[in-house]
């Protein structure tokens, strides 16, 4: 089962941050071509990302390249499709169109050097008004979108407002998110980054909105959010427990003929029983990536 929780950004140009990144206990990091990196400086970030996708490392790598329209974008594909790359950002992802157009050329980058055809996974950002109402061809566009990312402060200048703590103008784009990617048969969307690096409260209560919402991971800015971003979206050792419960009990039943019973008080059905041996998964993949 794969497992991303959390997705760290980190500004490609910075090595010493780069560097760091890969120890703070991330399930992914990307590293930015886009918003963290300066005009002047994307060229000799390319160089240095690139540097950095040839070394060893144990944790999911994915880089966010510049989007489609600017002068960057071909470029920073070019230069990225490499081994040691697991996927790439897609920021600004608007139509499917805009997603064939970039399997198309990762495609034929990973046939040039002798990569493995249709592992380099594609993350669609969606970020305005017209990805968040084209969602599900984006995330249906093709089978190396593994799932679509949700980018609220450009959705949100956009639309006309801003992001409030209590995310009210969120909440219709997150849904469609979550609608969208299950329709298209994908994994959950990730969510957006939670600009306020010291209000951990307010991450804590966000994280925890989006995860009942149906997103699964969200992307982070800062080492202080990882871990409090890692322990929403894992179960408890009371929520393991109460599944092995659940499995255990549905399985003796099922296997008498029965496929509805009470456990403890609680009804307990396929839908149910499903949901426990999920959260089982979830936790032994938790468990898989400890060192």
């Amino acid at each position: 089962m794969e497992l991303i929780r959390t997705f760290l950004f980190t500004p490609g140009n910075n090595e010493i941050r780069v560097e760091k990144a890969y120890g703070l206990g991330a399930d992914a990091v990307i590293l930015d071509l886009e918003d963290a990196v300066a005009v002047t400086e994307k060229k000799a970030a390319r160089q240095m990302v690139k540097a950095i996708l040839a070394k060893p490392r144990n944790v999911a790598t994915f880089v966010r390249v510049n989007s489609l329209p600017t002068g960057f974008f071909y470029g920073d594909l070019v230069e990225m499709v490499q081994p040691g790359l697991d996927g790439i950002i897609l920021p600004k992802s608007e139509t499917a169109e805009d997603v064939l157009k970039v399997d198309w050329l990762i495609s034929l980058l990973e046939q040039e050097k002798n990569l493995p055809a249709g592992k380099i996974d594609l993350i669609p950002l969606v970020e305005s008004a017209l990805g968040i109402l084209n969602a599900k061809e984006i995330a249906a566009a093709c089978a190396r979108v593994s799932r679509v990312a949700f980018g609220a402060i450009d959705y949100t200048l956009d639309i006309g407002t801003s992001c409030s703590q209590a995310g009210s103008e969120l909440f219709y784009a997150r849904a469609q998110l979550v609608a969208a990617s299950r329709a298209a048969g994908k994994k959950p969307p990730v969510d957006t980054v939670y600009p306020d690096i010291k209000d951990i409260e307010g991450l804590l209560l966000e994280t925890k909105i989006v995860k009942q919402l149906g997103f699964f991971g969200k992307m982070v800015i800062h080492p202080n959010q990882i871990d409090p971003v890692n322990k929403v979206f894992s179960p408890t050792e009371e929520e393991v427990l109460w599944a092995s419960k659940v499995a255990a009990a549905f399985d003796q039943a099922e296997a008498q003929g029965t496929a509805s019973i009470q456990l403890e008080g609680k009804f307990i059905d396929y839908p149910v029983a499903m949901r426990a041996k999920r959260t089982l998964q979830l936790a032994a993949a938790i468990a898989g990536k400890k060192p």
